[in-house]
C-alpha cells in the first residue's frame, strides 16, 4: 500500500506478505524524515514479542537502514485489537509517535476494528494527548485524563488527514485544521474533544482564515501564519524580533517554576525533575517564533511574554490581581519547560541501575523528596519576585 496526501506527496508505505501479514511499514513524519516499523523484531521486552521502530531519511525496501530507536508491543497487523505499549517514547523524533499512532488508527479503521484499549504501563498525560490526535475516547467523562490513567477509556480510530505542503509546512485536518508544524514549531488547537490543551503555539479561527499564533496569559502575542480553511498556506505573517540583550531573572523565580512543574508530576518523578532543573538558570531574551528555549545551562523566556506581563501588571491596581497575574505567568513558564524537565527526569530515572529502578518508582530512593508545603512556598516567593521584576 502506498498512501499519498492530497498534494501527491508520499506519506506512508505498508508492505504485506501474500498471506496478508505485515512485512514492513514506513510513515513520513513532519520533518520529512521517516519512521519504519519492523514487525516481530525481538522478544527481549517485558511484554515479549515487539515491533521495532527505525528512523531514516528515506524508506528502505531490503535490509533495514537507518537508526533503530525503540520497540513497542507487537501487533497483529491484520487485526489490530489494542494500542501498544511503547518502550522509550523519548527516543522518538518530534511528531514520530503521533504519526505511528495515526497509521495504526488508519489501518484499524479500515479493518472495522472495535474501540481499542491501552493496557500498558505509564498511561501518561503525554500519551493521552497523543491519542487525541488520531482517536476518539469513550465513554464521555468529566475528567477523561483521570479515567485514562485508571484504565477506564477505550479509543475509537479517527485518523487525521496529513498534508505535507510547501515552505516546511505540515497540516493535520479532521473537520478542521487541528495541528500545524512549521519550521520546527508545532501549533495546536486549544480544545480536543472537550479537553483543553495548553500550547504556546495556538491555532485560532479568524475572519480571514486560520491563524497560527503565539499565545500566553490569555492573549495573542504574535501572529505567524495565515492558512486557508483547507490548510493551504495563505501568508507568512511573522518577522524577526528586534535585537536585544538577555536579562537574568531572580533565582527564586526559577525555583518557583520548577516547583510548579514538580507539583504536577507523579510523586516518584518530582524529585528527579528538581534534580534535573538544578543545572539551569532563567533569563528573559529575544526568541524567534517561540516563548521558551532550553540551552545547555540556561532557560530563556521570550521578551514577548515579559512585555505582555508588564503591560498587564501596569493595568492592575489591586494587589490580588497582580499576584494572580504573577501566578499565571509562573504557570505559563512551567508549562513551557515542563515537558523538557520531565523528559530529563525520566532519563535520569531510567539511567539508574535496573535493580534500583523499582525503588525509585515507589519513591523510596533517588533524590530527596520535598514536601508540598515547601513547593508552595517556592511558588509564592517566585510570584512575589516576578511581580516585582515585571513592574520594574
Amino acid at each position: 500500500m502506498r498512501a499519498v496526501d492530497r498534494r501527491g506527496t508520499l506519506v506512508a508505505l505498508v508492505d504485506r506478505s501474500a498471506a496478508g501479514s505485515l512485512e514492513r511499514a514506513w510513515v513520513r513524519i513532519p520533518d520529512r524524515s521517516w519512521l519504519g516499523i519492523e514487525p516481530r523484531a525481538t522478544r527481549e521486552a517485558p511484554w515479549g514479542w515487539s515491533d521495532r521502530l527505525w528512523h531514516a531519511a528515506e524508506p528502505s525496501s531490503g535490509e533495514w537502514r537507518g537508526t533503530p530507536l525503540t520497540v513497542f508491543e507487537a501487533l497483529d497487523w491484520t487485526r489490530i485489537d489494542r494500542i501498544p505499549a511503547l518502550g522509550e517514547p523519548a527516543r522518538l523524533p518530534r511528531g514520530g509517535g503521533t504519526a505511528v499512532l495515526n497509521l495504526i488508527a488508519e489501518l484499524a479503521a479500515a479493518q472495522g476494528a472495535r474501540p481499542l484499549a491501552y493496557r500498558g504501563p505509564y498511561p501518561t498525560e503525554q500519551l493521552f494527548l497523543a491519542l487525541l490526535e488520531s482517536f476518539r475516547y469513550e465513554p464521555v467523562s468529566a475528567d477523561p485524563l483521570a479515567a485514562f490513567m485508571q484504565g477506564g477509556l477505550v479509543w475509537t480510530p479517527a485518523p487525521a488527514e496529513r498534508v505535507f505542503s510547501a515552505d516546511d509546512l505540515y497540516v493535520q485536518v479532521r473537520e478542521r485544521i487541528e495541528k500545524v508544524v512549521w519550521r520546527g514549531g508545532t501549533y495546536y488547537r486549544p480544545d480536543w474533544q472537550g479537553v483543553a490543551r495548553h500550547s504556546p503555539r495556538r491555532i485560532i479561527d479568524a475572519t480571514d482564515g486560520v491563524r497560527c499564533v503565539l499565545w500566553a496569559l490569555g492573549q495573542r502575542l504574535e501572529d505567524h501564519l495565515l492558512l486557508r480553511p483547507d490548510g493551504e498556506l495563505a501568508t507568512i505573517l511573522t518577522a524577526e524580533p528586534p535585537a536585544a540583550v538577555s536579562r537574568p531573572l531572580p533565582a527564586s523565580v526559577w525555583s518557583g517554576v520548577v516547583a510548579a512543574v514538580a507539583a504536577r508530576c507523579a510523586p516518584p518523578l518530582a524529585p528527579f525533575v528538581e534534580s534535573a532543573a538544578a543545572a539551569f538558570s532563567l533569563e528573559w531574551g529575544p526568541l524567534v517564533r517561540d516563548l521558551a528555549q532550553i540551552g545547555h545551562d540556561r532557560v530563556r523566556i521570550s521578551d514577548r511574554l515579559r512585555q505582555a506581563l508588564a503591560g498587564r501588571l501596569a493595568a492592575a491596581t489591586a494587589r490580588a490581581d497582580r499576584a494572580a497575574l504573577g501566578l499565571a505567568a509562573i504557570a505559563e513558564m512551567a508549562a513551557l519547560v515542563g515537558d523538557e524537565l520531565r523528559g530529563r527526569a525520566q532519563a535520569e530515572m531510567l539511567g539508574l541501575p535496573p535493580a534500583a529502578q523499582p525503588a525509585a518508582l515507589e519513591g523510596k530512593s533517588g533524590p530527596a523528596a520535598r514536601s508540598r508545603a515547601e513547593r508552595a512556598r517556592d511558588i509564592a516567593a517566585a510570584v512575589d519576585a516576578l511581580v516585582e521584576e515585571g513592574a520594574a
